[in-house]
């Protein structure tokens, strides 16, 4: 679509100066009505200076909208109820913020009659991808103007002086070398002094956990139930979700847990470092595998785990409304229906450990086989022939060798 028929866009915004900047630009360049829409998903005080800031930027009309309930109950459950985890360290923070914030975005495209939608992710993310596969899955004729892959700013310098030229406020804060993105689940950094991979990241960086070093020195325990592989309460307290997972955030905050430092592949091919602290997810990961080891199949497991790496990806890619990942949803859902039962975890000096687990519905343990004292339902003679089965392959697998030489 051509730019003079582009007749109302809404910009996702953050408030942020890349984003304040794409407003004004939009202004200048489509010069039709922008509608900005902010998702609040539990950044805290971020959100308080948005509207104004929004408004003296040219916004015609301002959103902002609290999805901290449906982010946690709709995306971030669904997503722990497959344990997802990237390349073995990043449990998704900013992958599964995307294509909620995709969706309210084109809810409000289709309130106002809106032809074209805005984001100020770069050309170098995943995150251009994460929004405008969502996009296109709402309204496959959208108009997507993404200003970093058009415009000419391309340098920190070149969007300084257009904010100057504009009258847009550059902010003056202490100096943090790095950029951030936060919501309930997590906070994430990089760029800036980041790109130095050698260099430890500093301590003044981190904002929801304290050091390990410097956490209480005496552990506390927590105890969480599940149903059907959901969290419903913490230590006998019922929450709804974003209240359970904010407060699973302070106490692994308090103790230094879910700090992470990952050289993670984006999606576009290239290495980028992320460092990351999500304190309440990686509680609620390790409690939540524990109530399964009691309560899951181990057949079902083995099936469940071998695809956790295919669903983790199809996530941080932007693929959160794929046909692929709802048929693996209805799949890992299935087999939560068991997943019933509390688990205990000891916090302490930055890790998380299980040390109980039980349910009194779906337990699968049972003291009569498993003993090791004298039982009367397990014969060990039986394992015999087990082994001998088990172990036909590789005998004739060694008969075959030693016939070779």
């Amino acid at each position: 679509m051509a730019k003079k028929d582009v007749k109302k866009i809404v910009l996702a915004y953050s408030g942020g100066l890349d984003t304040s900047i794409i407003l004004k630009w939009l202004k200048n360049e489509y010069g039709c009505e922008v509608i900005t829409f902010s998702a609040d998903l539990g950044q805290g005080d971020e959100l308080a200076p948005i509207r104004d800031k929004a408004l003296a930027t040219g916004a015609d009309k301002v959103y902002i909208d609290d999805l901290k309930e449906e982010f946690v109950k709709d995306f971030v459950f669904p997503m722990f109820r497959a344990n997802a985890i990237y390349e073995g360290h990043y449990l998704l923070g900013t992958s599964i913020a995307r294509p909620l914030i995709a969706k309210r975005q084109m809810e409000i495209a289709r309130i106002e009659g809106a032809d074209a939608v805005s984001h100020g992710a770069t050309g170098k993310g995943n995150d251009q991808v994460r929004f405008e596969l969502g996009y296109y899955h709402f309204d496959p004729a959208i108009t997507v103007i993404a200003p970093w892959r058009d415009w000419k700013l391309n340098s920190r310098q070149a969007l300084v002086n257009y904010a100057k030229k504009n009258g847009i406020p550059i902010p003056v804060t202490k100096k943090r070398p790095w950029s951030s993105d936060r919501n309930l689940l997590h906070i994430s950094f990089e760029g800036g002094i980041l790109e130095d991979t050698w260099a430890e990241p500093p301590e003044n960086m981190f904002v929801l956990t304290k050091a390990p070093e410097k956490a209480p020195n005496k552990p506390q325990y927590v105890e969480i139930e599940f149903r059907n592989g959901n969290p419903v309460a913490v230590d006998g307290e019922k929450m709804s979700s974003a209240q359970l997972l904010a407060h699973l955030n302070y106490l692994g905050g308090e103790h230094g847990i879910g700090r992470v430092d990952l050289l993670e592949n984006r999606s576009v091919g290239m290495k980028s470092r992320g460092v990351y602290e999500t304190p309440g997810g990686t509680i609620l990961r390790e409690a939540h595998m524990a109530v399964e080891q009691i309560t899951m199949d181990r057949e079902v497991m083995r099936v469940r785990d071998s695809l956790i790496p295919e669903y983790a990806r199809m996530i941080y890619a932007g693929y959160w409304f794929s046909p692929e990942r709802e048929m693996l949803q209805t799949l890992i859902d299935d087999s939560q229906k068991t997943v019933n039962g509390v688990a205990r975890v000891k916090l302490y000096k930055g890790h998380c450990r299980t040390v109980g687990r039980k349910s009194e519905t779906d337990s699968l343990f049972n003291l009569d086989f498993a003993t090791f004292e004298k039982d009367q339902v397990y014969n060990q003679k039986d394992a015999e022939g087990f082994i001998k089965i088990n172990s036909l392959r590789l005998r004739i697998r060694s008969l075959m060798q030693a016939q070779k030489k």
